[in-house]
């Protein structure tokens, strides 16, 4: 079996012979809880999962390993002796907390993006990693003295995953994706948000506008209101910045058209690809399906954001173009806090093994 290859499974086996302290920041977060269930269910070797967050959220009662924990402060005692430390906050909760992480000597996984620049860092997305080293049969050297990964946008990874194998089926001419963002791309404040504005729009009442500016339920957004951060615009350049720096510019950078939907989890995408010549959309399905993605053959299973929650696998069915013999359609889902979670914790497996620093101290 060649790098390439590697099984989810075996990445695993490769981490588990240590063992390590997590702390997440952010842990009430729906990314934080979304980690922590991730962390559970793949057996991340953690001998010990702390959960910290702001004052808001401290002494909420949650579990780790079916053992009540409370949720505590980001202090020094409470990230002593922690080997990884996740950020599943918000930008500024980020920044604020970490020099107090760096000052640890912990591995850090972001998930909010706010370490995109910090030196030593790194935009990472294990799944295309070991994509790319398929393609190519060799593997990348490690960086040994890497201690940051910034997880990849969760529509970045969907995107690269599905252009690279897309490449397999033949040369591609050109590629448009209109991607569809839900509400939780905000977190909770943006969930509670759209289910405001749906109660309060049915009972004629002044719907809350703090997160989006504008109205968002029952209604798509091609831009959100002036007051809103950050604006549908960045997240539009992020995903285009984060695909091209996974796919180390081996994928076609597509045109790409980012919309707000009034929906509550999970993205999709609408996916034209054409091709050089006329390539068969069996032969496009061959080679779209493998590792984390699941192709649809019947059509009462086309992909959904609602069918795609809590799947691991990107969702995704295929039809021709009615005009243009050179052209595919990809429908695709993908649950966005289930993709960033799985990125995020293979991430911490790939810091650890680089690091390599035994059992815990």
């Amino acid at each position: 079996m060649t790098p390439g290859n590697r099984s989810a499974t075996e990445e695993r086996a490769a981490t588990s012979r240590e063992l390590y302290r997590v702390a997440i920041v952010g842990a009430a977060t729906l990314k934080g809880k979304e980690l922590k269930e991730v962390l559970e269910d793949r057996n991340f070797p953690a001998v010990d999962i702390r959960l910290l967050d702001d004052e808001e959220s401290l002494g909420q009662l949650d579990s780790v390993a079916d053992e009540a924990t409370f949720i505590q402060s980001v202090l020094p005692e409470n990230l002593q002796g922690a080997d990884i430390v996740f950020f599943a906050s918000d930008v500024s909760f980020t920044r604020k907390n970490w020099s107090l992480v760096k000052k640890s000597g912990a591995l850090v996984v972001d998930l909010s993006y706010a370490l995109e620049a910090e030196p030593g860092g790194a935009v990472r997305a294990p799944w295309i990693e070991r994509e790319l080293e398929q393609a190519a049969g060799v593997r990348p050297p490690a960086l040994l003295d890497a201690t940051l990964a910034v997880v990849a946008h969760p529509a970045a990874v969907v995107l690269a995953l599905l252009l690279l194998r897309a490449q397999r089926a033949g040369t591609l001419r050109n590629a448009v994706c209109s991607a569809f963002e839900p509400a939780s791309e905000h977190g909770r404040r943006g969930i509670d948000e759209l289910h405001g504005q749906t109660i309060n729009l049915l009972s004629f009442q002044q719907m809350p506008k703090e997160v989006f500016d504008a109205q968002v339920a029952f209604n798509m957004l091609a831009r959100y209101g002036e007051k809103s951060a950050p604006a549908l615009e960045s997240v539009e350049r992020r995903i285009l910045a984060h695909l091209a720096t996974i796919t180390e510019g081996r994928a076609m950078a597509p045109a790409l058209a980012l919309a707000q939907a009034p929906i509550f989890h999970g993205h999709v995408f609408s996916l034209y690809l054409e091709f050089e010549q006329a390539v068969a959309a069996a032969d496009l399905i061959r080679a779209l399906a493998g590792d984390h993605v699941s192709v649809a053959r019947l059509a009462e299973d086309s992909p959904s954001n609602v069918g795609a929650a809590g799947q691991d696998d990107v969702l995704v069915e295929i039809r021709r173009d009615t005009r243009h013999e050179r052209g595919l359609w990809v429908w695709a889902a993908a649950d966005n806090l289930r993709i960033a979670a799985l990125t995020a914790v293979d991430c911490a497996a790939a810091l650890a093994r680089m690091r390599s620093k035994g059992s815990v101290q």
